[in-house]
């Protein structure tokens, strides 16, 4: 390893000696503790029913948008049925979770449920075999559940034209580079600002990047256990990762930035806080979902309808009012509920006699619209 002419942070002989300016942050730290405090005294004004579907509703969105991130598109009905079975809740009309949604799931859940559990290398190796459970990323063959033993680099572009963001540490020094992150997270627990130690340890992770594949998702998982940590408690009402996926350029590029400059990190820290002060401040609409699919069924409690019809109305109510994207169609039923015409157009007739849905007046024909009746239970 040449380290003559440092490219990385990780070659400079200081490192890991992270280091930032705690004067240039604590605007951002106080407005993020600030909010931090409103959303922990919303979480238990919730009470214990709605604070496991706000939890299952956030869960939900950290799997589905911490695999998006990596270019993963998840089934969505596939993760709430996960999620739901894990917590306990209904799973009517879902669809059953691969091997690979189910692994996930599972990570998040741990990483946050288990906080206060050691951070060990047996678990993360775990972590990571969870990821992938037939050993393959994607139709690659990939080392699963041990660190990797090779170079690996963070590229982007076509086949034959990459541009090379990252190069990790070679392979051999990955077991010691990891002993010292895991001490220092063990070290660090209680003594270091807790919003700051979780940004610390992704960047710090990351750079690392121990495995072949699922680094990034691991890191947002670390990510996860320390503000659980720091917050001494595993409900939280906002999602990290749906933040990161909505700025993905910038934090791709505020983390390019960091790894190619010097061991002062203020400048990631500064990202990372604006980002987790974002996340929060978009958890109103979150929250504001978990109390309209409760008042819903409060008020259809009485109401008998079947699986493909629920699973109907909660695709509705995921997308919000007005959102779903050119309304309830006939045509759309058939294709969600996996049914024929004759029973999408019965089964439809009958949430309308039910003042489930309300069709829209302005569409005709073969191509009328149906919407939630949310005037029934909104508000």
């Amino acid at each position: 390893m040449d380290l003559s002419n440092p490219k990385y942070i990780w070659q400079k002989k200081s490192w890991p000696g992270l280091y930032w300016r705690s004067e240039e942050l604590l605007s951002l730290l106080g407005k993020v503790r600030h909010k931090q405090g409103e959303l922990v005294a919303i979480g238990k004004s919730l009470g214990f029913e709605l604070s496991n579907q706000a939890q299952a509703e956030i869960l939900v969105e950290e799997t589905v948008k911490t695999s998006a991130i990596e270019g993963e598109v998840l089934n969505r009905d596939s993760v709430r049925s996960s999620v739901a079975r894990r917590l306990g809740l209904p799973e009517a009309g879902m669809a059953p979770a691969g091997r690979h949604v189910e692994g996930l799931v599972e990570i998040l859940l741990d990483a946050t449920r288990n906080h206060h559990e050691p951070l060990t290398v047996q678990r993360l190796k775990g972590w990571q075999a969870a990821l992938f459970p037939t050993g393959y990323s994607g139709f690659k063959k990939i080392r699963v559940g041990d660190w990797r033993d090779g170079p690996i680099d963070v590229v982007s572009g076509p086949v034959g034209r990459e541009r090379i963001h990252f190069e990790a540490p070679p392979g051999e020094v990955v077991a010691e580079e990891m002993k010292r992150f895991l001490n220092e997270w063990k070290k660090s627990l209680g003594k270091e600002e807790g919003v700051l130690r979780a940004g610390v340890a992704h960047l710090w992770f990351v750079t690392v990047h121990p495995f072949e594949d699922g680094n990034g998702r691991i890191a947002r998982a670390i990510t996860d256990m320390a503000l659980a940590q720091d917050e001494q408690q595993p409900l939280r009402l906002y999602s990290f990762s749906s933040q990161i996926m909505e700025e993905r350029d910038d934090y791709y590029a505020v983390l390019e930035q960091t790894q190619k400059g010097t061991l002062d990190i203020t400048a990631w820290l500064t990202w990372f806080l604006g980002c987790l002060l974002r996340s929060m401040d978009r958890s109103e609409a979150l929250i504001q979902k978990v109390l309209t699919k409760a008042r819903f069924w409060q008020r259809h409690s009485q109401t008998t309808l079947n699986d493909r019809q629920k699973k109907i109305v909660n695709r509705l109510l995921d997308a919000g009012e007005g959102e779903f994207q050119g309304g309830l169609t006939t045509r759309k039923y058939v294709a969600i509920a996996k049914t024929s015409r004759s029973t999408a157009v019965r089964e439809i007739n009958d949430l309308v006699e039910k003042q489930v849905l309300v069709r829209d007046p302005q569409s005709k024909g073969r191509s009328v619209r149906y919407e939630l009746n949310w005037r029934e239970f909104s508000g």
